[in-house]
């Protein structure tokens, strides 16, 4: 039963880690509904490892470019003027929030942050900020515009995302359109900028796998994060394309809605917070 309870899980990590609805959230809540309990922080980070494989591979011109432009700039000054040079800085200095306050605020973050109130709470307020964001946001800037200062405000944003329901890429996205990127471009740094943070986070929660409060052993585990890789690249290309024509509506309606239903099914005991 663990395997196909990792299958479903593993399906879920990858339609929803993309998408600014939240998959830490969607980790937290549907095995409650279905009365597996709580996967567990370890878990959750180490199975976004396998959607982030899915992005390694997708972008890889792009993160190879980036890479191998960045380092040259370390020595060669005709370089630092270039986008990918920059952008390799961007992605760095972006993810620093997030790494400092992940550790600072790990046992929290694996304790209080996972009661479902909070869940329910934030899939809501972020659901909200999402609209409005998307609403007010102009769609002037492009990654070409992209400034150290963004860099570092949508990397504060994305650090939000290490309470669950608030949703990495929505979060990003948010300050991306606030800050008038957009939406593609937005979506495009918001996977990028990811990229440190969601590696780091599972290769440091690996020890935590046999022991800690993951319910799965390394088996179940292993197939989720496959699963959630192969779901998650496919993700990938269908959020690109959407993203060009249409708005967050509609993730915006949802996050809402499954805050409100979550929220009504712990304050009436239906699930335990």
């Amino acid at each position: 039963m663990d395997y196909l309870q990792a299958v479903v899980l593993g399906i879920l990590q990858g339609l929803t880690e993309f998408l600014p609805i939240s998959s830490s959230a969607h980790l937290r809540i549907f095995p409650e509904w279905f009365g597996w309990g709580d996967p567990g922080a370890a878990f959750t980070a180490v199975v976004q490892i396998g959607t982030e494989l899915a992005v390694l591979i997708f972008f890889r011109h792009d993160i190879w470019r980036i890479a191998t432009t960045w380092l040259r700039s370390l020595r060669r000054p005709e370089y630092r003027g270039q986008l990918d040079a920059r952008m390799g800085w961007f992605i760095i200095i972006g993810s620093l929030p997030i790494v400092v306050l992940g550790v600072l605020l790990k046992d929290v973050i694996e304790k209080d942050f996972r009661s479902l109130w909070i869940v329910g709470t934030t899939l809501i307020v972020g659901g909200i900020v999402l609209g409005i964001a998307d609403r007010v946001g102009s769609t002037e800037k492009t990654l070409k515009q992209l400034s150290l200062r963004d860099a570092l405000l949508m990397g504060a944003a994305q650090a939000c995302a290490l309470i669950p329901g608030v949703s990495r890429s929505g979060a990003t996205l948010s300050m991306g359109r606030f800050l008038g990127y957009e939406r593609e471009t937005a979506t495009r740094y918001a996977f990028l900028l990811a990229i440190p943070a969601v590696i780091g986070a599972g290769v440091f929660e690996l020890k935590e796998i046999p022991h800690g409060d993951n319910i799965y052993g390394w088996g179940p585990t292993i197939v989720a994060t496959v699963v959630a890789g192969l779901i998650g690249y496919a993700a990938i290309a269908w959020l690109l394309r959407y993203v060009t024509t249409h708005s967050y509506t509609p993730f915006v309606v949802y996050r809402i809605a499954l805050g409100a239903l979550t929220l009504l099914l712990v304050a009436t005991g239906t699930i335990a917070a």
